[in-house]
């Protein structure tokens, strides 16, 4: 396993083919000034000892010194065995709403986004807890399972959206019931579910469903998004508005937050419901809660003692650039006896 320090100067790697476009115009435009000076029988008796391959191996061990130097810079770490470290922490499972209700603009930049965004932050608070990720409209699928590993959690994060459900509908129980499968201690009492949506629920049987999970010990927090007032449903087309949601007799559609059904969801589960149109607000909120619940013991498997690798590369990177400085550009003549380029 390794990790990538400073990955910003991965960009410096680009100046490596600009060296090799500059070469090419530039061998380009010597043969045009030979030609144009003389034939090429001529030069070659004038300048016997001109190696072109040479000058194609500076430019190669140019590339190279630069090349290492840059990745020297990054300072890649590598992890030097698996181990086992005894952690203790919360499983947190977030179930997103990802129906197409979650477009509408009535919290920017939409309430898709505001709750991927509420998320992560909230993952970037976390400690020794482990989480793990739901995403739900008419039916629901695992988007992550439960990991300690935040980094993988945020990258998986930035795959959800309203297109990852063909059926579409919004069915808070579904979720529910594949959160219970998630926690895979049934002795741990802080088992967290928080559920992220506006909340317009069609099933008539979502609070009995919390009840159920609330038996084996889940607690729901319940972040509600959007506004009361609402907001149209826009249907996009390769991220072109194309219009916006209308029902069968052509009237608009207006998508409105339910914050009833998710207070009820969060009250039978010994939970709260968290108004989600405030970042901070829910995350401090969060933090709070968090910092005071209680921690359970587990293990978990990570890659440690990660160690500094960049002087490896470094040292590649000034040994080509020795080869390129005291590299001549005339044959060399051993080579030369060769015969290997003619």
């Amino acid at each position: 396993m390794y990790q990538l320090e400073e990955k910003t100067y991965l960009y410096l790697l680009l100046i490596i083919p600009v060296i090799w476009l500059i070469f090419a115009v530039f061998m380009a435009w010597r043969k045009r000034k030979q030609v144009a000076f003389s034939n090429l029988d001529l030069l070659q008796k004038l300048s016997p000892n001109q190696s072109v391959f040479k000058l194609i191996l500076k430019t190669i061990m140019l590339s190279l010194a630069l090349l290492f130097l840059i990745i020297g810079l990054v300072n890649p770490k590598m992890g030097t065995k698996m181990a086992t470290v005894k952690r203790q922490g919360v499983d947190i499972v977030f179930a997103v709403d990802v129906s197409k209700s979650m477009l509408a603009t009535d919290v920017a930049p939409d309430r898709m986004e505001k709750a991927k965004q509420l998320m992560s932050k909230i993952i970037d608070e976390l400690g020794g807890d482990r989480v793990g990720i739901i995403a739900y409209a008419a039916s629901a699928v695992p988007v992550l399972p439960i990991t300690s590993d935040f980094a993988a959690a945020k990258m998986f994060l930035q795959g959800i959206n309203t297109d990852l459900l063909s059926s579409q509908g919004t069915a808070i129980r579904q979720a529910l019931n594949m959160a219970k499968g998630y926690y895979d201690d049934e002795e741990q009492a802080n088992k967290i579910l928080i559920i992220l949506s506006d909340g317009e629920d069609h099933s008539e049987d979502v609070v009995s469903a919390a009840k159920e999970a609330a038996k084996e010990g889940i607690k729901i927090y319940t972040i509600g998004i959007g506004t009361e007032k609402g907001d149209r449903i826009p249907i996009k087309r390769n991220g072109r508005l194309m219009g916006y949601k209308q029902d069968k007799a052509g009237n608009t559609v207006i998508t409105k937050r339910n914050a009833k059904v998710l207070k009820e969801i969060a009250s039978v589960a010994n939970g709260k419901y968290i108004d989600g149109n405030k970042t901070s607000y829910v995350v401090d909120y969060l933090k709070e809660i968090l910092k005071n619940t209680d921690k359970s013991d587990f293990e978990s498997k990570q890659y440690a003692d990660y160690k500094d690798q960049f002087q490896w590369f470094l040292g590649l990177g000034l040994l080509f650039l020795l080869f390129d400085v005291f590299l001549l550009e005339k044959k060399t003549n051993w080579i030369k006896k060769l015969n290997l380029f003619r």
